[in-house]
């Protein structure tokens, strides 16, 4: 039986980063097979294709270099893959790259992430300035909403600044939660950003070696 698994490289971007992981999970399932691509599917009474996603990307935030990864159940060169994916995709979902993953590769994990919000011109300085400040603390707690439990945004923080009227936010994956960039925002007082209409992107996804 061929099993080969590929990962894949991805844009979601447009009026998609207004849908849920799952339904981005369904969206690239139907793309596949319309891709006409044999899946790899899971034993039992009902069965689904394998695919993984190391970090799943949250709702209203756009991402210009995600991961997913797909096993097949046929042999396909990367670049007939990528072809196929990009003729059959839907607005919003561009495919970047297909790599066959050798045997014995483990799956995908996450090292760190990096986002970035534009800024208004009027809040750059006051920005810069908390930006720093937060770069230099030890511990910061940020209150998530309805309840949740507290969270330090510096301990997966590993950069924060303001260059060309952008906030670049950079987090390390930790093996129990940590920040998410919201929480970040929410540490400088920026929360209302996309309230206002400005949008989180997820720039960069560095896997672990």
């Amino acid at each position: 039986m061929v099993r080969q698994r590929v990962r894949i490289r991805f844009r979601k971007a447009g009026d998609l980063r207004l849908i849920g992981h799952r339904d981005l999970v369904r969206t690239i399932e139907r793309v596949l097979r319309r891709a006409e691509l044999r899946l790899g599917m899971s034993e039992g009474f009902h069965p689904k294709p394998r695919m993984s996603f190391p970090s799943a990307l949250a709702l209203g935030i756009a991402g210009m270099e995600e991961v997913a990864e797909v096993e097949l159940a046929e042999e396909c060169p990367g670049s007939a893959i990528l072809q196929r994916l990009s003729a059959s995709t839907v607005p919003g979902l561009d495919f970047l790259r297909a790599e066959i993953l050798p045997d014995g590769v483990k799956k995908a994990q996450i090292r760190s992430s990096t986002y970035q919000i534009e800024l208004p011109p009027e809040r750059l300085a006051e920005a810069e300035a908390k930006a720093a400040a937060l770069r230099g603390a030890e511990t910061f707690l940020v209150d998530r909403p309805r309840g949740g439990r507290a969270v330090d945004v510096c301990a997966s923080l590993e950069h924060v600044g303001v260059q060309s009227g952008r906030l670049t936010i950079r987090l390390a994956a930790l093996s129990r939660g940590g920040a998410s960039p919201r929480d970040v925002l929410a540490a400088l007082g920026l929360i209302d950003l996309e309230r206002d209409g400005y949008c989180l992107t997820r720039t960069a996804v560095e896997l672990q070696p």
